[in-house]
Order: C-alpha cells, then sequence, then structure tokens
C-alpha cells in the first residue's frame, strides 16, 4: 500500500529495450525479466543503499542510457544516481548527489532524462533545488545550475520532470497547487562553466506540480492538476494560449501525452480527454474508463495503453 491515497509500491514506470523490461519497486526491488516474463536478475536497492526517507511514495523510474540502467534517490540523507549493467544488474557506477535545501526540497520524485550534451550522452537530473548533468558513462558531474528557491520557501518536493527543448530546460519548481508556483526556463551551460545560477526566465504566476510537461514542435504544454493547459514558449516564456479541460473536483496525476498536435490527459476519476491543440485548444473528445486513473496514457504504434487502477486498456482503431 502507498503512503498516500493515490500511490502504491510500483508507482516507477517499466521501461524497455526491446529484450528486457526493467522494474523498480518502493520494497527496494530492482529487476530486469524477459519479455516471456522470467526474471533475468535481480537486486533490491534498499539493501544495498539505505532504505529511502521520502515523505511519501518513491516515484522515480528506471531510464535507460547505451550501455546502462540507470536509477536515482533523491531524499533528506545519502543521494544518488547509479548505473547497472542491463545484463547482469551489476553496479558500473554510483555518485553522490547531496544538497542543503530548506525541509523536504531535497526529496525527489522526478525521472532523470536521457540527452546529448557535448557530442556525449549524459543524464539530466532534477532535485535538491539544482539541475545537474552527468557523463552517462560514468556518472560525473558535467554542469549543475541551482538558484531555484530564491525566497527559502520549503515543503517543495521536485516531483514534476524537466523538459528538454534544444538546449533549454524548463524546470517547474514551487506548488502550484497551493498558490505558490515557480517555472524556469534554463539555458544548459557547458563543462567549463561547471557552476551556474543563470536562468532565461522565470515565472511565479504560473507552474505546474505533479505532471511532467509535454513538449511539441517547440512549444511547450503544461497540465495542471485542475486541468488548465496552458502552451508557453521556451525561450521567453511567454504564453501563447491558456484554456481548461472541463471542471471537475478530481485532479490530473498522469503527465499529458502529446501525438499528432492532439494532447491526451487522464483525470483521476477515470476520464480521459482529447484535445487538438496544433493551433489553440479546442476539445475533441471526453471518455469515461469507469475506474481511477493516475498513470500516465503511452502511446504504442496507433494504439494508447492506459493504466486503471484495476485494468489496463488499449484504445485504438481495429
Amino acid at each position: 500500500p502507498g503512503k498516500h491515497r493515490n500511490g502504491s509500491g510500483s508507482n516507477a514506470s517499466p521501461t524497455t529495450d526491446g529484450e528486457s523490461v526493467f522494474v523498480y519497486f518502493k520494497s527496494g526491488n530492482f529487476a530486469a525479466l524477459g519479455l516471456d516474463g522470467k526474471i533475468r536478475w535481480q537486486t533490491n536497492l534498499v539493501e544495498a543503499f539505505g532504505r529511502d526517507t521520502l515523505f511519501w511514495d518513491h516515484g522515480t523510474s528506471p531510464v535507460l542510457t547505451e550501455k546502462f540502467v540507470v536509477m536515482s534517490r533523491m531524499h533528506h540523507g545519502e543521494s544518488w544516481l547509479a548505473a547497472f549493467d542491463k545484463i547482469t544488474g551489476a553496479l558500473k557506477w554510483k555518485t553522490a548527489r547531496n544538497y542543503e535545501t530548506p525541509m523536504e526540497n531535497d526529496h525527489g520524485y522526478s525521472t532523470p532524462l536521457v540527452i546529448r550534451y557535448e557530442n556525449k550522452q549524459a543524464l539530466l537530473t532534477w532535485g535538491g533545488e539544482h539541475v545537474t548533468i552527468h557523463d552517462a558513462s560514468d556518472g560525473k558531474l558535467l554542469w549543475s545550475c541551482g538558484g531555484f528557491n530564491p525566497g527559502g520557501g520549503k515543503n517543495w518536493p521536485a516531483v514534476a520532470s524537466p523538459v528538454v527543448i534544444g538546449d533549454v530546460a524548463v524546470v517547474a519548481f514551487g506548488r502550484s497547487d497551493r498558490g505558490s508556483p515557480l517555472l524556469y526556463g534554463v539555458k544548459l551551460g557547458n563543462s567549463k562553466e561547471p557552476a551556474s545560477t543563470n536562468h532565461l526566465w522565470m515565472r511565479t504566476d504560473t507552474g505546474i506540480f505533479v505532471p511532467t510537461p509535454a513538449v511539441w514542435k517547440k512549444h511547450i504544454y503544461l497540465l495542471r492538476d485542475r486541468g488548465e493547459v496552458e502552451c508557453l514558449d521556451p525561450l521567453t516564456g511567454k504564453t501563447i494560449w491558456s484554456d481548461a479541460f472541463p471542471k471537475s473536483s478530481a485532479n490530473y496525476y498522469g503527465s499529458p501525452l502529446m501525438a499528432n498536435g492532439k494532447l491526451y490527459a487522464a483525470r483521476e476519476d477515470g476520464a480521459v480527454f482529447v484535445a487538438n491543440v496544433a493551433e489553440k485548444f479546442e476539445l475533441l473528445s471526453e471518455n469515461q474508463m469507469n475506474e481511477r486513473i493516475i498513470a500516465s496514457p503511452v502511446p504504442t504504434g496507433q494504439r494508447l495503453l492506459i493504466r486503471g487502477e484495476q485494468n489496463l486498456f488499449c484504445v485504438g482503431k481495429d
């Protein structure tokens, strides 16, 4: 069971390279399974590195690089980023990632991004009030950016993952659900200037807390917890348009999905919406799955997978 009514022991999304499926559970169990469901290797990161001190349930998902499967833990205590061999599960590198912050701001539920940085594969990670870039081959810190909390706010964990367009990362901080949003645009610097507090722009009037933004055609799409949708220019942070899905007492916890100019969003009460956002916001459909949905929709070919509380739905044309 989860600490939060919307949490569970399996918050982390599985990931696959087409040969193995990599999974993580809040018990610490971390494993690779074949496509036949047989366990190829299994380890326990709680036993290896200690129990997390997160106030809520673990939410970070494993990510794949060219060589490794990577996990991270951001909490009050020894925070880290670690890479494991895809075939054997052996630890290949582990790097500390510790920052002093106000209460709970060192807690992280976001997932690292795999990016290209200075002609190499790298991991962009958000948490502890810092964006960091690490060499994917050995975990070496290449660049970091702080300065995200000038007012010293607290109880602001990193939940939504950042998104990157070109050399700009858009980072959500603060608590939009409590009237204190912060949204930043950060230009990714170079490793010759490894520490930065420079931001392209900052917004204090808009932001997100849980859903990670979507990216499409050089625009950023925010889905706030109560269904407001906003399209932004990532270079300036300026709002291009804003609108909303139908009002409800239910929240949005899953991240929005963009496909062919259409935005898909699942609400916790089981409603799944589709909107055309190619030019402006136009609601196309509302579908009720009749069970709670916390997870994000996932595309596969011309179909959509939706994980409900009890069932896995596949939506598409016959």
